[in-house]
């Protein structure tokens, strides 16, 4: 261990401890302490299960992602080398078509490693710690940049703790869901006895001969051209619209089958153990800064399991949900009076729908295209009317598109930076002529627009999580989940008011650090229960 000075620079020789996890609890019993240590994924766990809790940290693996999709690949050196912190992908550039894919899905890591020589571990970190806040310094907005990176590793410290903690699950009420969903477990891997009725009534309605297989899409579509009904694919979104008797049992099949497949009795045995959900967060996953997990589809919970979150004897959920955060975010990146004057009511699209005939879905409709670059058919139509009434929301996303287009990196509202185009990219653009030109611009350009919309929405929800995770440190409440906008604490059922309150704190305190004095209103939605599937 070492102290070190606010600069980075060292405040005293290293101390060599008996016991890292004895020094650092005693370390914490003194108010303002900042660990610095290369991943909190890889040392912070080893301390909680020897029960030390930590307030603050630095961490320079998460610190370092940032820095990368700011600046580019940061220039080869022997203490990052030394480190080898956890690097996400998003800092390598992506192509037109996988932008939607960088957006949403997890980015990969590569696995920490420490060197065998505490010593020269601990010089490779002192030295990526003081480039790191040079750099930070250096940013255009060195107190917004700062923000995020501090954020950033208090998520790193919530993740830890909240694999941990697990959140509570109930086996025998999953399993009772199964079975009324599915028919009993089946042996065998034959599959279950729901699944082998809608295979068999798909098959009828098709009139074959031999039964469809619905997991095929090439027997199905070859099935459904023999009886007249010719499709593209054979997506939920293709077949909703599709007047056919096999239709309906096709479409129960798929969700049923990717419920079995993804939350079925396998999943249950080999992720839920002693009451506890535990999966493994990766802060910052995805590109936008939103988590991901490895295993488990932590962040894909079926809304019918929420039934099997369920608190201990004693305890309660507290579960706070931000209302409409996306197009709230975008009302307050844009300074749009008008626009935030709409998002101070309790259902923003609600009050929106003046402008479209008094229709929320075309309110909503034209507010999700705005952010998400629909502009086809109806929605061209709806995007006029919301330009002409919030005409800097509208200006605010249309630069992001255009700088997309062009090839230009934009940034969150703390500071995170999307993927710069790739080298295909720029390919595709020159054989277009120009840039802005060709489908890989415009996709590019609709991610773009997303991409400071949903980045910043993340930012907002990462400094709740701090604030929130802060001002539960000194009760037992425990954060147990975090997704996107929504965030579960389980705690004594005498300390859920207080929790409550100060879930609707911390949001407070985002909306001020995150966006300053802003007009816009993010209202924050708490629900007391004994079972997640109550708070909705």
């Amino acid at each position: 261990m070492c102290e070190l000075g606010d600069d980075g620079s060292k405040g005293g020789d290293a101390v060599p401890v008996a016991s890292l996890a004895g020094a650092i609890a005693d370390r914490e019993r003194q108010p303002g302490v900042r660990w610095v240590w290369p991943a909190s994924a890889s040392v912070y766990p080893a301390l909680l299960k020897a029960g030390v809790r930590v307030a603050r940290c630095h961490d320079a693996a998460l610190a370092d992602g940032l820095i990368s999709a700011r600046d580019g690949p940061l220039p080869p050196s022997q203490a990052r080398e030394q480190l080898r912190p956890q690097q996400a992908a998003r800092s390598a550039g992506f192509g037109a078509a996988e932008l939607q894919e960088a957006l949403f899905g997890p980015a990969e890591a590569s696995a920490d490693s420490a060197l065998a020589d505490p010593k020269e571990t601990l010089e490779a970190l002192i030295s990526v710690h003081a480039d790191q806040l040079d750099r930070i310094a250096a940013d255009e907005h060195p107190g917004k940049f700062g923000l995020l990176a501090a954020a950033e590793s208090a998520g790193g410290l919530a993740a830890a703790e909240m694999s941990l903690a697990g959140l509570p699950w109930r086996a025998e009420v999953h399993d009772a869901l199964l079975v009324n969903l599915l028919g009993p477990r089946p042996a065998g891997g034959a599959p279950p006895a729901r699944l082998a009725e809608l295979i068999a009534q798909i098959s009828a309605a098709l009139h074959t001969q031999r039964p469809v297989n619905p997991d095929s899409p090439a027997q199905v579509l070859q099935a459904l051209a023999r009886d007249g009904v010719r499709l593209p694919s054979t997506r939920l979104a293709v077949l909703r619209d599709v007047d056919h008797p096999a239709i309906p049992p096709l479409i129960e099949y798929k969700e049923l089958s990717r419920l079995h497949s993804a939350f079925g009795w396998s999943w249950l045995d080999t992720w839920v153990r002693d009451g506890r959900f535990r999966p493994e967060y990766v802060v910052g996953g995805v590109v936008s800064g939103r988590w991901a997990s490895r295993g488990g589809g932590a962040l894909q919970i079926p809304r019918m399991l929420r039934r099997a979150v369920v608190a201990d004897p004693g305890w309660m959920l507290v579960v706070a949900d931000a209302a409409q955060l996306e197009p709230r975010v975008l009302a307050a990146l844009a300074g749009d009076r008008a626009f935030a004057a709409a998002a101070a009511a309790g259902d923003l699209y609600a009050e929106l729908a003046g402008a479209f005939g008094g229709d929320r879905a075309k309110a909503k409709v034209a507010l999700l295209s705005a952010m998400y670059g629909g502009a086809g058919g109806e929605a061209g139509q709806l995007l006029a009317v919301l330009r002409q009434r919030f005409p800097a929301a509208s200006a605010y996303v249309e630069a992001a598109a255009r700088a997309g287009e062009e090839g230009r990196v934009v940034r969150s509202v703390l500071g995170r930076s999307c993927p710069p185009p790739s080298a295909r990219w720029r390919e595709l653009t020159e054989e277009a002529g120009e840039p802005g030109a060709g489908s890989a611009s415009r996709a590019r350009g609709r991610f773009t627009r997303n991409f400071v919309v949903q980045a910043s929405a993340a930012d907002w929800a990462l400094v709740l999580l701090a604030n929130l995770r802060a001002r539960l440190a000194a009760s037992d409440a425990r954060l147990v989940f975090f997704q996107h906008d929504e965030v579960i604490v389980h705690c004594p059922a005498g300390l859920a008011d207080e929790v409550a309150a100060a879930a609707t704190a911390a949001a407070a305190d985002a909306s001020r650090q995150v966006f300053g004095q802003t007009r816009v209103v993010f209202p924050l939605t708490t629900a007391i229960v004994g079972c997640y599937g109550d708070a909705k």
